[in-house]
């Protein structure tokens, strides 16, 4: 069975919105997914009239509606990815002996959706439910290296996108651009005291069945405990753990050393 055009469509505008810090105006939207300008208002009109999107009138922008967050709770309760990632992340905890996370993006933030702890090893500040800026964390620059370089410019587009915890991190788009170009040359992404001073992470993304990155997963650990050889065993386990859980969210297999769809995405 096909693609439906128009479930398809009002799927693209309902994940745009959903990727914007602000509302978004109806030409903006148009330009940017590419339709035409009549679809775009006939689909906006439909997703308000159902509560998916809300018309800022003052604005004359959109955003998000109730039923978006209704959709969120009924897939909070159910868990489907936690469901799926939670014994791969168990296994990585066992085979690396540190803490693994699960992370999923939302904006400019990455949330925490799972924690698994290593014994003996303490709390980090990755708990369940936690929100971090994306371009600081391992598992955000996972995510956004395979992203369309597009999509990455509009979410990073504002003066006020770089946010530092701990007076580290890229501070412009060209920064933020040569850590993913590096983080894709890897095949994994880190982070070294950016998030928790003495504490590093190295993060490699899940992908959907369209290939896209819906999830990072990620090993931190102690920084001085940890040395660059065993950071790449670390990242090639995190890299296995990665591949499983696209598999199980219905991922074809990447070819190795090829780029993936998306990474020569502009």
């Amino acid at each position: 069975m096909g693609v439906v055009p128009a479930a398809a469509q009002a799927l693209a505008v309902l994940h745009y919105l959903g990727t914007r810090a602000q509302p978004a105006a109806a030409a903006a939207i148009s330009r940017d997914l590419d339709l035409p300008r009549s679809t775009t208002y006939h689909l906006l009109d439909t997703l308000v009239r159902t509560g998916f999107v809300v018309h800022v009138a003052e604005e004359r922008r959109y955003a998000l509606g109730v039923a978006v967050y209704e959709l969120a709770s009924g897939y909070s309760r159910q868990t489907s990815l936690q469901r799926l990632a939670r014994m791969p992340l168990a296994v990585l905890v066992d085979s690396a002996g540190q803490n693994a996370h699960l992370a999923i993006m939302h904006g400019r933030d990455v949330i925490y959706v799972i924690e698994e702890r290593a014994i003996g090893r303490p709390p980090l500040v990755t708990d369940v439910g936690v929100r971090l800026p994306a371009q600081l964390t391992a598992s955000g620059r996972a995510m956004l290296a395979q992203m369309p370089r597009a999509q990455v410019r509009a979410l990073f587009s504002e003066p006020g996108s770089f946010v530092l915890r701990n007076d580290r991190g890229p501070r412009s788009f060209a920064a933020l651009r040569y850590l993913l170009a590096e983080t894709r040359r890897r095949g994994f992404a880190s982070e070294d005291g950016e998030v928790t001073p003495e504490f590093a992470s190295v993060a490699v993304a899940a992908r959907d069945r369209t290939g896209y990155p819906v999830a990072a997963v990620a090993v931190t650990f102690p920084s001085a405990e940890v040395d660059a050889k065993e950071r790449e065993r670390l990242a090639a386990r995190v890299a296995k753990t990665a591949v499983e859980l696209s598999r199980r969210l219905g991922s074809p297999p990447q070819p190795q050393g090829k780029d993936t769809p998306l990474q020569g995405r502009e």
